[in-house]
């Protein structure tokens, strides 16, 4: 069961590509071949977008994949780097916490309001509950990255680097 969680998030970002692909073509074919498309494959796409957006944000964290200027931090080994790295994981903790509990209060807000959107009249509420997911993923995986750092894994593994 976990192995199959443990590719989730993955799963997910390659669904919504593939959607938003045919979407997006689907756009092109109608306003260049037909002369008009339906607005609402514009809208779709883009809500489709911004969860990709924050979605990936959690996942680039759960590979270590987020740019960073490491060659400061890099210099140094032991309780020295442990304290750096940590300090780098509680302020992107900190943001990270920051978007899931404003992001929730977004959701609450629009929930509330019953604010729909424009071509597909769906519910604002679920594009914008993106953020706090997106926050929130995050926020769950800097938490397992401190705990890697004070077992001393502070190194991307070699597998997961990205070669330029």
């Amino acid at each position: 069961m976990r192995n199959k969680f443990k590719r989730f998030e993955e799963s997910i970002l390659v669904l919504t590509l593939v959607v938003m692909v045919i979407l997006i073509f689907g756009q092109v074919v109608g306003r260049y071949v037909f002369g008009s498309a339906p607005s609402w494959t514009e809208e779709m796409a883009r809500y489709i977008h911004i969860f990709q957006v924050w979605i990936g944000a959690s996942y680039a964290v759960k590979h270590r994949q987020h740019i960073r200027v490491g060659a400061f931090i890099e210099r140094f080994n032991g309780l020295f780097r442990k304290i750096l790295e940590s300090v780098s994981i509680i302020i992107w903790f900190a943001i990270a916490l920051f978007l899931a509990i404003f992001g929730t209060q977004l959701v609450l807000a629009s929930l509330q309001n019953g604010q729909v959107s424009p071509a597909l009249q769906i519910p604002m509420w679920i594009p914008f509950i993106a953020i706090p997911l997106g926050g929130g993923g995050m926020a769950i995986r800097l938490i397992e990255q401190m705990i890697e750092v004070w077992r001393g894994n502070y190194d991307k593994p070699e597998s997961e680097e990205i070669i330029v």
